[in-house]
């Protein structure tokens, strides 16, 4: 994998906060023809730098808009759990993302949900569905105060700079 230029940052940082936009006016912006930003997206998506492509839809429109933070502990003799959980858990929608962290629990879940209910029939089948999670602790997000994926790659976004 080759090393990200200034262009390459520049073109990911336009398109992490929108997607949509055409090569050309992305070509506009960094100061490239459109062909060579055509490449660089090309390469960039080869190269498994660009992930996906996704809209980012309003959760209390379609009726899932509660969000709740569960943190996982699994079992320590079982050195297969993680991996296990892990497939298990890619298949589930609601739960959105998954952290293998240090501290009190093994993992941090994000899970959207209806409601109460609907989160706790959702923990209910992580649990009976994995047995080496030996418990959980929930809490539940009262507001999103800032929601998002982008990863930083201008120079004034790096403190260290």
């Amino acid at each position: 994998m080759e090393r990200l230029d200034g262009f390459d940052r520049d073109i990911l940082d336009i398109i992490q906060r929108n997607c949509q936009l055409t090569a050309e006016t992305i070509a506009e912006k960094v100061g490239l023809s459109t062909s060579a930003v055509q490449r660089r997206l090309k390469r960039l998506r080869e190269d498994g730098i660009i992930k996906a492509e996704v809209a980012v839809v309003d959760r209390k429109a379609t009726g899932t808009p509660m969000v709740f933070i569960a943190g996982l502990e699994i079992e320590r003799d079982n050195y297969d759990a993680l991996a296990k959980f892990r497939l298990w858990a890619e298949k589930q929608d609601h739960i959105q993302q998954i952290y293998y962290v240090t501290g009190a629990v093994d993992l941090i879940t994000i899970v959207t949900a209806r409601d109460v209910e609907h989160y706790d029939d959702i923990a209910a089948l992580i649990m009976k569905e994995n047995p080496q999670i030996r418990r959980m602790h929930t809490n539940v997000v009262l507001r999103d105060i800032k929601l998002g994926l982008l990863v930083p790659l201008s120079a004034c976004d790096d403190p260290g700079r």
